[in-house]
């Protein structure tokens, strides 16, 4: 009894350290060879900020605020399975502090978008699309990325910052992209 008492209070006292490596998934495989990784800081966002676009292009003008409205990109992708599998399990963990706004499936491949609500209704404070399966979609694809052959099983996208899902939806539409309506009627909710 005491022993279990022992080994019950360690685990309470190390939950905090595995939260916190598991927190960031980003962070974890940057570095990794196995995985493609980008990440937009906040300076470039100021930066784009700064940029005066003069266009009579309504899309270009509404893409220009909403980025202007994003204080951080990160993406991962990889043909791992095992990564894959982690990436699966860290979104999952996420999903209970968002919301699933919507779900595709096709032909092995799922794509799930979350959001987390922002100011408003209108505003989400990040958006999260996670793609897995790709490599049924893509097995007889030939994509090089810095002159290696690579295939492409999932890949994660986390945007943050004060976005106008109105936006969002707009440009989408415009681009005529899967999940527009989707996101039409979640900013008119």
């Amino acid at each position: 009894m005491k022993k279990t008492l022992i080994a019950f209070a360690f685990a309470i006292v190390l939950m905090p350290l595995t939260a916190m490596a598991q927190s960031d998934i980003f962070e974890k495989y940057s570095a990794n060879d196995n995985v493609s990784y980008a990440s937009i800081k906040p300076k470039m966002f100021q930066m784009l900020a700064k940029i005066n676009v003069d266009t009579d292009d309504a899309d270009a003008e509404d893409f220009i605020k909403m980025v202007k409205s994003i204080t951080s990109f990160k993406t991962l992708a990889t043909e791992n399975k095992t990564i894959s599998s982690d990436m699966a399990k860290w979104v999952n963990s996420r999903s209970s502090a968002l919301e699933e706004l919507m779900e595709i499936k096709d032909n092995g491949m799922v794509v799930k978008f979350y959001v987390k609500e922002g100011k408003n209704e209108d505003h989400i404070a990040e958006l999260l699309m996670f793609v897995n399966g790709l490599d049924a979609v893509l097995k007889d694809s030939d994509i090089t990325i810095n002159g290696k052959k690579r295939g492409m099983e999932s890949v994660l996208v986390s945007f943050v910052g004060d976005i106008d899902l109105n936006l969002i939806s707009k440009l989408v539409n415009a681009f005529d992209l899967p999940g527009g309506k989707e996101l039409d009627k979640k900013s008119k909710k």
